[in-house]
């Protein structure tokens, strides 16, 4: 399936149904008077969230939403049937963007977001039926000959962005190991193999921590000098970091073999994040040293080490681990449900 995080598209809910102009004739009753029913509802659309989504596929197909008109009132105080509403099911994290009218100015302005299953969000009210002509009846207007249209309903352009919902990210350049990581902690199966190449959209997995507990975990996608101005993938992967509560960096050793290396990688990221949203680089608390299994025991120790006693790495959990191996998973495990379990 495609990993679709943004998409635009048009919604209009339903005009209301008109009221009716109607006299009640019967037999042996001359003058019945007035009957006309009122308008039924017009249709809203409706955004709702649906916990087994992850991605807003479905929207880049299909970008007109209309939802139907109400049925109009009729005679002997019949009112119209209200139109069913429109209900769009949206992955969670997804925001929803109201844009100004095409080739018209103005700012587009946040309408809500929808974070938990099931929750609803109205982006488009369906307009309300009209009066009949029975509504208007008074002491001084016994015959009314008029009754309300109903009312026009709403349209709207609108822009969805997804921003995964996750605990725990996993961060790091291209070919740092997230991937190959986030498959032997968690079922999740996104794309590995023996040869240099970058992840193309974020993946979600769910790592068991105790009999009860589960960590949500997402995979997000190298990020690379200048990301933050749209370079590479750019700010497109950034932005499904920010609702994580912690970041795991993870660099390879097998990619960068000496402490000043794995350092210039280190702060090529961290600034990264720094400067696309500052508070971030604070939810860093792990860093991870991945495919350790490519040095020997004697010089991964000196670098180890090395890299440990710096000043940049006093306030970060530092681990070596070897996801081909399996050496480190499982401490890494337990610390990282530490770090967020407790």
């Amino acid at each position: 399936m495609r990993f679709i995080d943004e998409v635009k598209i048009d919604v209009e809910s339903g005009n209301g149904g008109n009221g009716c102009v109607s006299f009640r004739r019967e037999k042996f009753i001359p003058k019945g008077g007035p009957d006309g029913g009122n308008g039924g509802k017009g249709g809203d659309v409706v955004f709702c969230g649906e916990s087994q989504k992850n991605t807003l596929l479905d929207l880049r197909y299909q970008r007109i939403y209309k939802a139907r008109k109400g049925t109009n009132g009729s005679g002997k105080d019949k009112t119209g049937a209200a139109s069913d509403n429109v209900v769009i099911k949206v992955p969670l994290g997804t925001e929803v963007w109201f844009l100004p009218p095409e080739g018209k100015p103005g700012d587009e302005f946040l309408g809500g977001e929808i974070l938990e299953d099931g929750a609803t969000l109205v982006v488009a009210k369906g307009g309300r039926g009209g009066k009949g002509n029975a509504h208007f009846t008074s002491s001084t207007n016994r015959t009314p000959r008029f009754a309300q249209p109903g009312e026009e309903g709403e349209s709207a352009r609108l822009k969805l962005v997804l921003k995964l919902i996750a605990q725990v990210a996993f961060i790091g350049l291209p070919n740092a190991g997230k991937s190959t990581l986030i498959s032997t902690v968690s079922a999740a199966r996104p794309k590995v193999a023996a040869y240099p190449f970058t992840t193309l959209q974020p993946n979600l997995g769910i790592m068991a921590a105790g009999d009860y507990q589960q960590i949500v975990i997402a995979d997000i996608p190298g990020l690379v000098s200048d990301a933050h101005l749209g370079t590479g993938l750019g700010t497109r992967f950034l932005r499904h970091i920010e609702r994580t509560e912690m970041l795991v960096h993870l660099l390879s050793v097998a990619e960068h073999q000496d402490c000043q290396s794995l350092l210039k990688a280190y702060d090529v990221v961290a600034r990264e994040l720094e400067l696309y949203r500052e508070d971030l680089l604070g939810r860093e608390k792990m860093v991870i040293l991945t495919q350790i299994d490519t040095m020997p025991k004697e010089s991964l120790a000196e670098l180890l080490s090395e890299f440990l006693l710096h000043p940049r790495m006093a306030e970060r959990k530092v681990m070596a681990i070897s996801a081909v191996t399996g050496e480190g998973i499982k401490e890494f495990k337990h610390a990282l449900a530490a770090q967020l379990i407790g």
